[in-house]
């Protein structure tokens, strides 16, 4: 695929990255909807009621589409789903090279995910991914993505003020919850969403993290965009 080109922000130097999970560095599509239309038959939900859910929090889809008593009987069931399928859960391209680059470089990284707490962790290392120093789940924050709350912890948890932190996601619901955030800068992939949805709402379209890695460069415990 040739690459994206798409103009870089106009904040360039960042002192932490933000990373969503599922779609930006882990390719687990084929695990959740296995997972989502098991659970759609079992709870009598027609599967079209969960489009444009991606990247949103499992209790708050279960919430808009299965509300009142049998809540709590649904959400533990999509999570034993989940935990119990990492048949091809993998890394997507540059993930793992891109989480090594931060390392190595001292930047201040978060992976900031819809998933649960035993979930992010399940499928981190069902990729291999090398574990960032932070990972901010939905079991941390009362509202997840959309709402801006996600990265405000994890901008947080690592000391440094939204508008420094550049996020890295490929849902328009990141983005959004990223936007009202105030984060300083917005990388959409095209992994699972496309473009016309994400362009209005990032700074950079890129096709991977892999493409990403090619536009920037990291040192001293800073991250530069390059145009």
């Amino acid at each position: 695929m040739s690459p994206t080109h798409s103009p870089a922000p106009s904040h360039r130097v960042f002192r932490a990255v933000l990373l969503d999970l599922d779609g930006t560095l882990v390719d687990s599509t084929p695990a959740v909807e296995r997972s989502w239309v098991r659970w759609c038959e079992e709870f009598g939900v027609e599967p079209e009621r969960l489009a444009r859910q991606h990247g949103v929090p499992a209790r708050q889809i279960i919430g808009s589409v299965l509300p009142g008593q049998r809540f709590g009987e649904a959400l533990a069931r999509i999570h034993d789903l989940e935990v119990a399928d990492t048949d091809g859960v993998v890394p997507l391209p540059g993930a793992v090279e891109l989480l090594d680059t931060l390392a190595g470089a001292g930047v201040p990284t978060a992976v900031v995910t819809s998933c649960d707490d035993v979930l992010a962790d399940v499928r981190i290392r069902a990729a291999g991914l090398p574990r960032p120093e932070l990972v901010v789940t939905a079991s941390d924050v009362a509202h997840g993505k959309p709402f801006p709350d996600p990265w405000l912890v994890g901008a947080e948890r690592l000391g440094v003020d939204p508008a420094d932190c550049l996020v890295v996601e490929d849902a328009v619901a990141g983005l959004q919850a990223a936007r009202d955030a105030g984060c300083g800068g917005r990388v959409a992939l095209l992994s699972t969403t496309p473009r016309e949805a994400l362009e209005p709402l990032a700074d950079l379209v890129v096709t991977d993290v892999a493409e990403l890695l090619g536009r920037m460069s990291a040192a001293d415990g800073v991250v530069r965009l390059e145009g």
